[in-house]
């Protein structure tokens, strides 16, 4: 229970969409893990994160380099790994 507190608690926090026990399918994965990246102003590449996000006010275009708390750099590696398990693809 205390985890999914903590969790549900720090998907509030940082304004995500999806609590991490509920991001199921590819799609709401995928949707997670670039909310997290727009909102530090990353410059999206692919013509499918440009349609859905768009590049308006970016200023990153290298991932590692956009400023992210730990706990969402930890939450973004969760969602890929889970993308691999499920073999999602961008």
């Amino acid at each position: 229970m205390r985890v999914l507190i903590s969790a549900g608690l720090t998907a509030l926090t940082l304004g995500a969409t999806l609590a991490p026990s509920y991001a199921a399918t590819c799609q709401a994965l995928w949707m997670e893990r670039n909310t997290y990246y727009r909102r530090g102003a990353y410059c999206f590449k692919t013509p499918r994160a440009i349609s859905y996000f768009g590049n308006a006010g970016c200023r990153y275009d290298d991932e590692n380099a956009v400023p992210l708390p730990a706990a969402v750099r930890q939450r973004i590696a969760e969602i890929v790994a889970q993308e691999r398990i499920q073999g999602c693809s961008d």
